[in-house]
Order: C-alpha cells, then structure tokens, then sequence
C-alpha cells in the first residue's frame, strides 16, 4: 500500500529551558514541503543557520545529541524527532531562538501534544522507506553495545538496557511493536540520570535547566540526610527525604520500565538522522546516544547507496504500450533480425522507457554462446540505442522525415548477463537539453531490480535526403 508524506497543518509552539544550558527556549514547528525532512534554523542568530537533522551534521553525543554546521548548533534534538517521527510527521522546519531544544518534562510528551493540536495533513509525495532486507549491525564489544536491524515489513524496536552497579536498573527490557503505539507506550517517558553522576555533570557546566520535574534521578545506594539537603541546595530546590533506594524524587513512573522505554524513544529519535523511515526490526542493547548516531550512520551510508543506484520503471505488461511493435516498425528503419524493441511504455520530453523481451529463439544465440545462451553486449547498447532513437525521433514534428545516427558511445558497463527468459526494461533520460539536433543521453538497462548494463549516448537527429 503507498503511502504519502505527512506535515503539520499549522505551526505549533513550545517554549522552555534547555537542560544543559538553561536558557529559556521558544521552538516553533512549521509545516514544511514535500521531501524537505527535518532541519533546524536558530532564528536567533544573524544569518537564521539551516541545519539538516542528518548524521552528517552531528558534533556531539554526550547526554544528548547536538547537531551542528558552521558555528550554529543546536543541542538535544532526539525528544522532538522522536515525537515527529512517532506521529508519522516527515517534512518539518523546526525553528528555535537558543542553542538548544526545550526539555520540558524531559520526554516527548508535549512535543506530541503540540503535533496533534497543530494537525496532520498529508501531501501528494510518497513516503519512502529504507527497507532492511538484510542483517545490519553495530556492536562496541568493550561497553556491551549493540545495534542490530534486521528485515520485517514494518517497524519495530526492542530495547534492553543493563547497568551492574544499580539495582534498579541491573536490567530493564522495553519493546514497541508499533509506531501506531508511541503516543501511549512511549512518548511520555522521561529521562533519567543517577544521583553520584549529578554533581558531576554540574561541574562540567552541565544540566543547568535540570530539576525534580524534568528528569527522573535514581538512588542506588543509601545517601544521608544531609547529602541530599547539599545536593537540593546545589538544584536551588526544595529539601527532600527519600525512605529507600529507588527513585530520588519519589515520581511516580509512568512505566515500571520507564528509563528502558526513553532509551527506546532516543533510539527513534536518534535514527532519524539516517534520513528516512525505516521498515524492519530494531533490536537495542545498552543504546546511548553516540552509538545511537554510530548506527545511524552504518544505516546512511546503505541509504546512499540505495538513492545513487537507479530505480528500475514500473513495467505493467497488462498495461496498453504508447509504441507497440508496428508503431515501432513504422518509426525506426531497423528490422529482423536487427529490431532489438518490442514496446515503449513511457515517453516524455526528458525520457524513454522501452522493453525487450528475450527468448531462446533469438537469433545471435544459435552464434553466441549456444550452449551458454547470453544476449551480446553489444546488442544490449544497440538496444538501448534504439530506445534513444524513439526519444529522439519524437522531439521532431514530423519523425517519418528523420533518421537518428549515434555520434558516440561512453561509459559503457555490464553488470549482469541476460539470458532467454528476460524482460530487459531500459531507461534513458536527457542529460542535458538537445541543441540544434544533438541529444546526449543516460540510458540504463534492469532485468527486475537489477541493472544489467548502462552507458552514455550522444545521437543527431538529422532530416532525410529527398
């Protein structure tokens, strides 16, 4: 089933501290185009810097990723995409006035609630997904970290996270079976950090819009009286007493595994810096945010892969051609055993696509390899030259007074044999547009997915002599 792009109906607002900088925040969340993605604009700053929420443009991971380019940053993104990519919202333009994005109560929950009082319209684009079709993973053997993904139809994540100096969290498993299910499941939990790091993140200039409402802190052995006085005072908050290890700020969790589900909704938010939605299974062991964004790049680098490689038509055989073979006979001067076209299916003023159907009865295979039969690659370019000639041919107002001649041939690769039984599809497009009769030419030749050859041409449309 295709599915389309999502954005915002309208703008949505949220304002507040950041937690590492303290400096009070105003995100707006704006509808954005078709395959825009996520970025950032630090309308703050004198040129509004754009930055792309890609793996490229990472600069930091530690408690939370920071993204940056030239001297604009901007700091603890993963909670709003997590809450963007949750609601299946693919185009945003986030701006934000400060280097870095509210807290809030230190989940996705507000930035949920924001999406869907602003609304969620869909655009006419498809939505494209980076399928997994088979086993990716990232591992650091020495922390125990794991990333894996691996193929499914839809996408899922479970998470496992392990610390063995606590005794709350020795080891906490979360699992979502759904995106459909990350408002209820995920979104609102919040996260998390121990009590002996606090100090320490403090004096490293660090967590200065934290509080007791924005992050869940553990205890994880027994701390006096007055060390927790000493440290309330140090939050310039209120004196609390805690009667057993657990939970510092005797919040009532959300979830009994709350900090494994936020590690969870940090895997989606992070992920979303490979650059598309992803179908297949997610499996998460002791995830941060560096090997988060380390995943996220293995997973780029295939995504790149993919988008470089060229994408075979769609070929309905029970699809009416625009030539079938006598309109073809009627254009081109070739014939048997030389008409190497059966159908074009697709024509425009910057495209062909043609097909050919291979069969054993095919002439050069009684010469060619007859016990081996493989289609001639030179017969492959000549087929794909013919298709060209087609495109050629119907730039002109009157065709049947023209003929098309190759003036030269370049890059030519094979990359897979054809053999009888295949239906080759090929592709040529314009590289650039035609001049005084010349067209130059990309053409590409699939058998299924695969491209078996390709190559460039350069072809003169001249008129016949009387």
């Amino acid at each position: 089933m295709i599915e389309n792009q999502r954005t915002l109906a309208k703008q949505a607002t949220l304002k507040g501290k950041g937690l590492h900088t303290g400096v009070e925040v105003t995100l707006v969340l704006n509808p954005a185009p078709e395959n825009h993605g996520y970025k950032f604009k630090r309308v703050d700053l004198e040129d509004q810097t754009i930055i792309e929420a890609l793996v490229e443009n990472v600069a930091f991971t530690e408690r939370g990723t920071v993204l940056k380019k030239k001297e604009a940053s901007i700091s603890t993104i993963e909670h709003c995409m997590a809450a963007l990519r949750g609601l299946g919202v693919d185009n945003c333009l986030i701006e934000v006035d400060g280097p870095e994005v509210p807290i809030l109560d230190g989940s996705s929950k507000f930035y949920v609630e924001a999406i869907k009082n602003a609304g969620i319209v869909e655009q006419e684009a498809e939505r494209r997904y980076f399928v997994i079709k088979e086993r990716i993973e990232y591992e650091d053997k020495e922390r125990g970290i794991k990333l894996v993904a691996l193929p499914d139809d839809s996408f899922s994540i479970d998470t496992l996270i392990s610390y063995p100096n606590s005794i709350l969290l020795a080891s906490q498993y979360a699992s979502l079976d759904s995106l459909e299910d990350f408002e209820k499941e995920v979104s609102a939990c919040r996260t998390f950090v121990f009590l002996h790091e606090v100090e320490m993140l403090m004096k490293h200039n660090l967590i200065k819009g934290g509080d007791l409402d924005n992050a869940i802190i553990i205890l994880d052995k027994e701390v006096s009286q007055e060390e927790l006085d000493r440290l309330a005072d140090l939050f310039n908050q209120p004196h609390i007493e805690v009667k057993s290890i657990g939970v510092l700020n005797n919040l009532e969790l959300v979830h009994q595994n709350e900090p494994a589900r936020h590690k969870l909704l940090d895997v989606i938010g992070d992920l979303c810096l490979a650059g598309m939605p992803i179908k297949g299974k997610i499996i998460a062991t002791r995830p941060g945010h560096q090997s988060n964004v380390e995943f996220a790049k293995v997973l780029r680098a295939e995504i790149k892969k993919i988008q470089n490689k060229p994408v075979a038509p769609v070929y309905d055989p029970c699809k009416e051609p625009l030539y079938d073979i006598n309109k073809i006979r009627n254009t081109l001067p070739h014939r048997y055993p030389f008409l190497l076209v059966d159908k074009i299916i697709d024509l425009s003023s910057k495209s062909v696509v043609g097909i050919k159907n291979i069969t054993l009865n095919e002439p050069f295979f009684q010469g060619h390899f007859p016990t081996e039969p493989v289609m001639p690659g030179v017969l492959l370019v000549e087929a794909m030259a013919q298709c060209g000639g087609i495109f050629v041919l119907d730039q002109v107002e009157d065709p049947e007074n023209y003929s098309t001649y190759f003036m030269k041939l370049d890059n030519i690769k094979f990359r897979k044999k054809v053999i009888p039984g295949d239906t080759v599809i090929f592709k040529l497009e314009l590289i650039a547009p035609m001049r005084r009769g010349v067209a130059n030419m990309k053409g590409v030749a699939f058998v299924g997915d695969a491209v078996v050859a390709e190559g460039e041409f350069m072809a003169n449309v001249s008129k016949n002599k009387a």
